[in-house]
């Protein structure tokens, strides 16, 4: 029986192959059996049915139907801009009919994507954007990077730069989509560093939301803490709330926690906050002194800062002076924090933050060594500046910036530190410089008289 049931399997499968290489039929079409034809006939062409009403892919042959002998996916017929826009169009049509997430729905798409990079390169966009746009104080430059990393900061969504115009704010660096640019409500963060550079040291001031009217601090968009119609999303530098667009969960080490809780660690700020932030954050305009003076008694790393700095202004006389480190540039150094050859009292909040993660420490030892090397080792000129100790006549040359060393507050001579505290007397240069004073008011006195 088993037998007799493979022969007959064996024998099906012996016509459908005779028939096969007969009639030249396509496996992949599904056309009804052609009629037999008499012999000396030639072979009668295959029929393709017609596509029926309605069917997306009988309107415009993009090479998306599903068989084995269609068109290259790369093949683009269209030669001109006209054509290419009304393909473009007929392609959006064929993928809202096909069915969602399917394979013939991303191929497509894919083909969409060809036909625009089509459209692009024989459309000049010079002619069409300007180069340079002003917005609000922003001063927009249209990119040329074909870089598809970036989000517009309007609309939060992707930036194709392959296929679309976009533009940066050289100032802030706000990006957005050329068709975005007339609805940018947000001002420009430069202007505002620019006209008042301080940071706001409350934190998180908090006021609600009835204070802002159930609405968006920046674009005035209606939002509630419910997320309807938009989740409202509080910025811990402003503590003012922001919709979804507006507030993309940044994160930021806020000022206020740094000073007042040595406290550095980042919050969720809205996009401006963060911009402004990011502006900020190497303009020295904290002074810790006014602000929490308390801190230097409770952080060690800011006490030997605050020595080294100072240590690194008494050396600045000599460099100055010193024809050689003027030519070695060695105050050049500290060219990113210039402020600590100005002054030893005002932080920027990228020296907290280095500071706290120990970089700063480091980096402000190893200049204090080289420029200590050069007045006490290299230089004879800078050390010809040095000082002997008036009160013991013993001992090295001293340096102002010497740990065992005191410095009158009155002429600025140096001596040991033990020998100016055990001698509680008048610092002697200051008494020479006394005598010398008198002597020379009673000379002019006399020749008065005279």
């Amino acid at each position: 029986m088993r037998g007799r049931c493979r022969r007959t399997v064996a024998m099906a499968s012996d016509e459908r192959l005779a028939r096969f290489r007969q009639a030249h039929l396509n496996p992949f079409n599904k056309s009804p059996e052609q009629p037999e034809r008499p012999e000396g006939e030639p072979p009668a062409p295959a029929q393709q049915p017609d596509p029926p009403p309605g069917d997306p892919e009988g309107a415009l042959d993009l090479g998306l139907a599903e068989d084995h002998f269609s068109r290259p996916v790369g093949l683009i017929l269209a030669s001109d801009v006209p054509q290419l826009r009304r393909a473009i169009e007929e392609c959006k049509r064929v993928i809202l009919a096909l069915p969602e997430h399917s394979e013939r729905q991303k191929d497509a798409v894919v083909r969409l994507i060809h036909l625009r990079l089509k459209l692009q390169e024989l459309k000049d966009p010079a002619e069409d954007e300007p180069n340079i746009r002003v917005v609000l104080e922003h001063r927009f430059y249209k990119e040329k990077s074909k870089s598809v990393k970036q989000m517009c900061d309007k609309c939060s969504t992707i930036i194709w730069g392959l296929i679309q115009t976009w533009y940066t704010c050289t100032g802030c660096y706000y990006r957005c989509h050329s068709k975005c640019l007339p609805l940018v409500s947000r001002p420009c963060v430069r202007a505002q560093v620019s006209h008042q550079a301080e940071y706001q040291l409350s934190i998180c001031p908090e006021s609600g939301l009835d204070s802002q009217d159930y609405r968006c601090a920046e674009c005035r968009a209606p939002i509630s803490l419910r997320g309807v119609p938009s989740e409202a999303r509080q910025c811990d530098y402003t503590g003012l709330y922001y919709c979804s667009s507006c507030h993309w969960n940044d994160l930021a080490v806020v000022p206020a926690r740094a000073i007042h809780n040595w406290d550095f660690e980042p919050r969720k700020v809205s996009r401006c906050s963060m911009r402004y932030l990011a502006l900020m954050v190497s303009r020295p305009v904290l002074k810790l002194r006014e602000i929490n003076p308390l801190l230097f008694n409770y952080v060690e790393e800011l006490v030997e800062i605050r020595k080294l700095r100072q240590d690194i202004l008494l050396m600045k006389p000599y460099f100055i002076t010193c024809k050689e480190a003027m030519e070695a540039r060695l105050l050049l150094q500290l060219q990113d924090r210039q402020h600590f050859v100005e002054n030893d009292e005002m932080y920027s909040l990228q020296d907290l933050i280095d500071i706290e993660a120990g970089r700063l420490g480091c980096s402000l030892t190893e200049i204090h060594t080289l420029f200590a090397k050069h007045i006490k080792l290299d230089c004879e000129r800078c050390q010809a500046k040095g000082f002997v100790c008036e009160l013991c006549r013993e001992g090295d040359v001293l340096f102002p910036f010497d740990s065992h060393t005191s410095v009158c507050a009155d002429c600025s001579a140096v001596f040991h530190r033990d020998c100016y505290y055990d001698n509680s007397t008048t610092c002697p240069r200051c008494a020479r410089l006394s005598l010398r004073k008198q002597s020379l008011f009673q000379d002019s006195g006399t020749e008065g008289e005279l």
